[in-house]
């Protein structure tokens, strides 16, 4: 009985693994975007999280959407055929203060479940501190 189980097991392993279809893979780790600390002043506040089919059948992005309306996603208009990359485009408003949002993208993949992957962007937005030049003026060369 023992050795049924067993082979049931591999047996069921080796569908699991050969699956046949669309499989998507990011290339970020953990699917995260480290904005790190920025400036509303010196960043756009646009990233792309760049991802493969690896599957043998077109992969399709069917939504995308975001947790707030802060960030906007955007997502490939077509098919991505076996083998080829393309990415989701992430527009964050670069507000002061932490970032920690999640994208959700829905996609025929076969290889997460529902077909759902969840993206993440994190980092911190400051205000570069403003230079008073009537000041910086009136305190004079140093002597």
């Amino acid at each position: 009985m023992k050795n049924v189980f067993v082979v049931a097991f591999m047996i069921a392993n080796s569908f699991v693994f050969s699956q046949s279809g669309a499989k998507i893979v990011f290339k970020d780790k953990d699917n995260t975007i480290d904005y790190g600390t920025v400036s509303k002043d010196s960043d756009d506040g646009v990233r792309k999280f760049e991802f493969t089919n690896t599957g043998d059948q077109p992969l399709v992005i069917k939504n995308v959407q975001s947790t707030c309306g802060c960030t906007v996603p955007s997502k490939p208009t077509g098919e991505i055929l076996p083998g080829k990359s393309d990415f989701i485009t992430v527009k964050y408003n670069m507000n002061p203060g932490p970032i920690r949002k999640t994208i959700t993208v829905e996609t025929n993949a076969v290889n997460v479940e529902g077909g759902m992957v969840a993206l993440k962007i994190k980092g911190e937005v400051i205000v570069k501190p403003e230079v008073n030049l009537l000041e910086k003026k009136k305190a004079g060369p140093v002597q």
